[in-house]
């Protein structure tokens, strides 16, 4: 077997706020990222949860790091890890970020809010790397060799999903997906558009369906839900992400184990639930 031709590593697989304990020492309690590595191209990040710090320490810390990141929306537990990504506080590293635009402003102006005294002891240009910010909406784009298209995704407030073709293969990245309050199982036609035939798709599966009727207008969706969309878009594999805070490796393991015995006989080949240190070698 040669070198995988793309790898698909979780640092990062929580939803809301970062809840490391005892009881998620398995699946992880750090917040969403995602890293996309082929041999060849500069690494692919999807998200800067909390997740971000610990990729980090596998990149060079010496000024040499250049990449480029996914943001899909600007909630808290999608952009807290950035001040803490230590190859970016050198000076020479380069990280182009890419986001949806905020009603009130662009993607640039809404990380230099919230990077700032005082909510936090430094500056964006205090971080010593350079970081470009690009508004990113419904459209196609070409990030060193790798095809990515860019879809709205129903969430609260402006969302991205990402669907990401490297290497001679495609991973959609939908972390948060609010699906219809009624509990309908409906799909939009950009959501399709990312996840069709994927051979891995990264989906939201925060709530049991007891959670989601509680709350149901919160922005995401139940693990069938998920496994819906994956069979809709005949994705090869689904792995179940943005895990509930409160949800441990126990809880977790019985919600994976439905899933896949809903799966069966499907076209999804596989349903994995995210976990930190999980990667996904494709090709080689």
């Amino acid at each position: 077997m040669g070198e995988p031709l793309l790898n698909v590593t979780f640092y990062g697989t929580r939803g809301s706020t970062p809840c490391p304990s005892d009881c998620n020492r398995r699946y992880g309690g750090n917040t969403s990222c995602v890293a996309l590595e082929s041999p060849g191209h500069e690494p692919i990040i999807l998200d800067l949860g909390t997740g971000l710090r610990f990729f980090g320490e596998t990149q060079a810390n010496d000024g040499t790091f250049k990449g480029s990141a996914l943001v899909t929306h600007l909630h808290w537990d999608h952009v807290q890890g950035l001040p803490f990504f230590t190859p970016i506080l050198k000076e020479g590293a380069r990280l182009d970020i890419y986001g949806p635009r905020q009603e009130n402003g662009s993607v640039a102006e809404a990380f230099h809010r919230f990077i700032c005294p005082p909510f936090f002891p430094v500056t964006v240009e205090q971080l010593y790397g350079q970081m470009e910010f690009h508004d990113a909406s419904s459209e196609d784009l070409e990030v060193d060799g790798a095809k990515i298209r860019v879809r709205s995704v129903p969430h609260v407030g402006s969302n991205n999903g990402y669907r990401v073709e490297l290497g001679g293969y495609s991973v959609a990245y939908l972390s948060d997906h609010q699906m219809p309050h009624d509990g309908s199982h409906v799909v939009s036609d950009d959501v399709l558009e990312l996840c069709d035939g994927v051979d891995v798709l990264i989906h939201d599966a925060q709530y049991t369906e007891a959670e989601f009727a509680e709350k149901y207008y919160w922005g995401h969706c139940t693990a069938d839900y998920a496994l819906f969309v994956a069979q809709e878009a005949a994705a090869k594999r689904l792995v179940m992400f943005h895990h509930d805070p409160g949800r441990s490796d126990d809880q977790l393991d019985a919600l994976l184990a439905d899933v896949q015995t809903k799966a069966t006989g499907t076209s999804v080949s596989e349903v994995l639930a995210a976990a930190e240190g999980l990667t996904i070698s494709l090709g080689g």
